[in-house]
């Protein structure tokens, strides 16, 4: 299981070791998060859904995959707790808000 306080320490020591603290603003981080989210969108591009299933079935994709999705939870564990929010508690309390926004009664049927 993963210790989401341990792994922000780590986060926030390797970044007090490069002198990067100046650079971690919420505004820097959350422009990084967006990048790194848009490299993770690229390796998807152009693939079918379908496609995009079998990525663990390509080892190039899937490890690319992997880092990239690294560095978006990087970015948003950084963003966390520069901005003093609690990860695992904004997680349930989001889960939440959408269990009582979207009822599994009230189930949306997308068609095209």
């Amino acid at each position: 299981m993963m210790d989401v306080s341990e792994i922000q320490n780590q986060l926030r020591q390797f970044t007090i070791e490069r002198d990067w603290e100046q650079y971690h603003s919420p505004k820097n981080l959350s422009i990084a998060l967006a990048v790194e989210a848009a490299e993770l969108m690229e390796i998807f591009q152009w693939v079918s859904a379908e496609e995009s299933m079998a990525i663990a079935d390509n080892p190039t994709k899937h490890a690319e995959l992997k880092a990239e999705l690294a560095d978006v939870l990087i970015y948003a564990l950084r963003l966390a707790d520069v901005a003093s929010i609690d990860p695992e508690e904004a997680i349930k309390d989001k889960i939440s808000s959408n269990a009582k926004k979207y009822p599994p009664d009230k189930r949306i049927r997308w068609s095209i």
